[in-house]
């Protein structure tokens, strides 16, 4: 166990490797996602800060994202682009003889045995800047939670220092959203509870928590609202948790032949993802988004993992079957999860 984790988070990261592609955005702003039109349906996968000023961000609509930021400019998704870049930046991490523990494009979590953490943070960030023109925040704690909570104070490109001695001092009067593994979801059922901030969740009885989210997860949320969590830093590559795949329809879709037949494609577009991973699938969902914008999901647990496309298929279908499909439809997807999910 390390006596710092350091959270390393690339600064509006697939916005800046546009940026160094065509250096004439600089300063403007610019919305990344689906194919960079806004009249069609797709949702903004990142925005500069420049956009994020106008209310865009990432899960909105594009058409919503043009009307709050009209002289934006919009570009297409190049996760081809983004794969490289991040993979130049891990390996500048690796670079430091520390343990990486990569979470996905833009971020890893790295184990420092020894020395001053805000120094080493200070080096992190100057060789990433160096040797990739990329700029990183980074979050300093003495376990992930903690560091991975400090990167979201540090941000644009500073460093930030979250540990035991001033957790409650910076976390106790924020809502319980602000934890890292609590949504709007079980943030609505603690607040019926009576628990809204980080300090409510923090004091609250374990077992009032248990029996209204379960016996497992009720008294983690109070552990997560004190601050607990893994301080192991461990340096196996990143492994995806779940392959999928997801359409928007520029039309709703209405006949339920038409929708079945989008999630067989789907299905066998996962297929294919999974069979190329080389692993088997252990659970399969279904995402439906329903005119005008709400996403319901509903999954299943298969027999037996499987890269049969087949036998992926019918699950897709089985889960299709959960939903009442009584509203016009303007998205589908399919996520096949892996037993280590």
């Amino acid at each position: 166990m390390a006596p710092w984790v350091l959270h390393v988070d690339l600064d509006q990261f697939i916005a800046a490797v546009e940026v160094l592609r065509d250096p004439s955005l600089a300063g403007k702003p610019v919305v990344v996602g689906g194919r960079g039109d806004p009249t069609e349906r797709a949702v903004v996968a990142t925005a500069s800060y420049e956009a994020r000023e106008f209310g865009v961000h990432s899960g909105i609509p594009l058409k919503l994202a043009a009307r709050r930021c009209p002289e934006a400019v919009f570009l297409p998704s190049d996760p081809s682009a983004y794969d490289e870049a991040s993979a130049q930046v891990m390996a500048v991490l690796r670079s430091f003889g520390v343990v990486v523990e990569v979470l996905g494009w833009d971020e890893a979590f790295l184990g420092l045995p020894d020395g001053d953490p805000f120094a080493f943070a200070r080096s992190v960030q100057e060789a990433v800047l160096a040797r990739t023109r990329l700029s990183c925040s980074v979050g300093i704690g003495d376990n992930k939670l903690r560091a991975k909570l400090a990167t979201g104070f540090a941000k644009p490109a500073g460093v930030y220092q979250l540990t035991r001695e001033n957790w409650f001092a910076v976390m106790a009067d924020r809502p319980t959203t602000a934890l890292w593994g609590i949504g709007t979801k079980t943030a609505r059922k603690l607040a019926e509870l009576g628990f809204a901030t980080v300090a409510d969740l923090a004091q609250a009885d374990p077992d009032v928590l248990a029996a209204r989210l379960g016996p497992r997860m009720g008294p983690w949320y109070r552990g997560l609202a004190r601050g607990a969590g893994s301080a192991e830093v461990t340096g196996t590559p990143y492994v995806a948790k779940s392959r999928s795949r997801e359409t928007t329809f520029q039309e709703n879709l209405t006949a339920l032949p038409e929708i079945t037949a989008e999630v067989v494609t789907l299905a066998h577009r996962v297929a294919a993802d999974v069979v190329g991973e080389g692993r088997l699938a252990a659970r399969v969902a279904v995402k439906v988004r329903f005119a005008p914008f709400f996403t319901h999901t509903r999954s299943m647990t298969l027999p037996a993992p499987t890269d049969d496309a087949a036998r992926l298929e019918e699950a897709a279908l089985t889960v299709l079957g959960k939903f009442e499909l009584d509203r016009p439809v303007r998205l589908l997807g399919v996520r096949a999860e892996f037993p280590d999910a």
